[in-house]
């Protein structure tokens, strides 16, 4: 839980600085890295992208393609599950070309399944969403008591597939980003991008991320560094 705000700076007035302050730097370490946490991202409080599994066209990487009634996303690692007769089954990603849900259509990327968020000329740039349960781990050590959160098969069914039934059981969902540049699958990171980006655009680029507004988990903002890049 998050220490209230009003309530730090009322006891940040009554302590002595100096005696207090190892005891103060952790507070405001608490604090932050909670707010952090609880502004940067999207929170589920599913394992699977769908609550429900639902049915989904499978295009294997040999061409076949497969209509499989009961399939979802894992967000654990952005894999693909399907049910086999009672048994929640993780598929081999090293099959799998693309995925296609009556709303939404994911490719492999990396091992991973990601959305198309923009085609830009000819470069694609593309989004994998996953649950960041180290971080949320850490978050619950540092706040409470209890046992670290781990995810598996095991727990997921058809009819439900909440991690719980409590709010403050919220996962921070990772966004990682890959475009294909110039015919190369690159990570959207700063050190990656720089070392692709033609010199005569540098400064162009790093303009752009350092805008007050810039993220680099924002999709928005991601779409806009690609246009300022991309001939």
């Amino acid at each position: 839980m998050i220490l209230p705000i009003d309530g730090l700076f009322n006891y940040i007035r009554t302590m002595n600085m100096k005696k207090n302050l190892t005891h103060l730097t952790a507070i405001a370490t608490l604090l932050f890295s909670s707010v952090a946490m609880s502004m940067a991202q999207e929170s589920t409080t599913m394992a699977t992208l769908y609550r429900q599994f639902k049915p989904a066209v499978i295009t294997l990487t040999n061409g076949r393609s497969i209509k499989n009634p009961l399939t979802n996303v894992f967000l654990k690692n952005s894999s693909l599950l399907y049910m086999n007769n009672s048994h929640t089954m993780e598929a081999n990603m090293e099959t799998i070309s693309q995925v296609e849900f009556e709303d939404r259509k994911f490719v492999n990327v990396k091992g991973q399944l990601a959305t198309i968020v923009d085609t830009i000329g000819n470069t694609v740039l593309y989004r994998i969403d996953y649950l960041d349960l180290e971080a949320y781990n850490a978050n619950i050590k540092n706040n409470r008591q209890i046992t670290s959160i781990s995810m598996g098969i095991d727990q997921l069914g058809t009819t439900s597939v909440d991690i719980n039934g409590e709010d403050d059981f919220k996962f921070p969902l990772v966004h990682k980003y890959y475009m294909l540049y110039n015919g190369e699958l690159l990570l959207v990171h700063e050190r990656e991008i720089w070392r692709k980006v033609p010199k005569d655009k540098r400064r162009l680029y790093k303009t752009i991320i350092s805008l007050p507004d810039f993220s680099w988990v924002d999709d928005a903002s991601i779409v806009k560094l690609v246009k300022a890049i991309t001939d």
